[in-house]
């Protein structure tokens, strides 16, 4: 592993599969998420024994269930942990079926110059061959990475940018992908050779910006074109309180007649819209519909972003 020189890395636990348990060593599924401590996941390897490494729960969950308000108290951790000087980086444990949005938000939300490296796994803590020990002794060495900055996600000795990163296989071990194959680095053996760009530093928007209280947050909600698609689910969503939808577009973000006319007029009253595509990868080019492009947000990550711009 990488020299980590003197510098302090933060491990803020959240749960997810990585700290989850099943009652068989062979069941990889039916398992409970968030069980063990983070604490306890740092001392079952070997390996990161007499490292400065300190270690905080902020949550206890399966990441299925994350919300806006662990959202909140985790960004506040990391602001506060990278605020000190003797702190190098801060990794945290998440589950992986929301991760990509939780690490987008964290990269608009606080743009750290220090490096933020979120790890999970897709098998169970229990499991025969776990993948999150590996995970998290890869995590560490990219923390103690010198070129190392932004949010970055590592599973199976990749390195993934937080606007890129997307769970891609709902069962491998090396589910995760880069929507548009950037890798930034790979970890070999403890070592990280970077073959992409980190994430930039950026304009962060500042924890002024999530302030308001979380069942205050807008409701935003995501669409997806389909052969027969129609409004209807427009207009259920505007009945609700709707402020914003994301329309996962078929190929260049294009839409039926009918779900694109319903959301021309949600949009005319007032309904932020937003046009992504269901495609894996690829941005959304403007094609003179009058409804905005995602760019190469996935339409997960693009619902971030307009929530973060309606809380402005």
């Amino acid at each position: 592993m990488q020299s980590m020189a003197s510098n302090v890395i933060v491990i803020l636990g959240t749960g997810g599969t990585i700290a989850g348990q099943a009652a068989s060593a062979t069941d990889n599924v039916g398992y409970k998420a968030g069980q063990l401590s983070v604490a306890s996941l740092v001392a079952a390897i070997p390996a990161l024994a007499g490292l400065p490494l300190e270690t905080e729960q902020v949550a206890q969950l399966d990441s299925k269930d994350m919300d806006f308000a662990t959202w909140q108290r985790l960004a506040a951790a990391v602001d506060r942990h990278l605020a000190r000087p003797e702190v190098g980086a801060v990794i945290i444990t998440h589950g992986t079926d929301t991760l990509e949005e939780t690490a987008y938000f964290l990269q608009r939300v606080l743009a750290p110059r220090k490096p933020v490296v979120m790890t999970a796994a897709m098998r169970p803590a229990t499991a025969l061959q776990a993948d999150g020990p590996q995970n998290l002794l890869d995590a560490v060495a990219v923390a103690a990475c010198p070129e190392a900055t932004g949010v970055s996600v590592v599973l199976a000795g990749q390195v993934h940018g937080a606007d890129q990163v997307q769970k891609a296989h709902s069962y491998r071990i090396d589910g995760f992908c880069s929507r548009d194959e950037a890798v930034v680095a790979w970890v070999e053996e403890g070592r990280v050779r970077t073959v992409g760009a980190w994430p930039h530093s950026g304009e962060a928007l500042g924890l002024n910006r999530i302030a308001r209280a979380a069942g205050a947050w807008p409701k935003v909600q995501i669409l997806l074109n389909h052969a027969s698609a129609d409004g209807s689910l427009v207009q259920a969503m505007q009945a609700v309180g709707t402020a914003g939808i994301v329309v996962a577009g078929t190929g260049n973000g294009t839409l039926s007649q009918g779900l694109e006319q319903a959301l021309l007029d949600a949009q005319a009253q007032g309904v932020k819209v937003l046009r992504s595509t269901r495609c894996q990868a690829g941005p959304v080019l403007d094609n003179g519909t009058g409804l905005a492009s995602a760019g190469s947000l996935s339409p997960v990550k693009a619902r971030v972003e307009m929530i973060l711009q309606l809380l402005a």
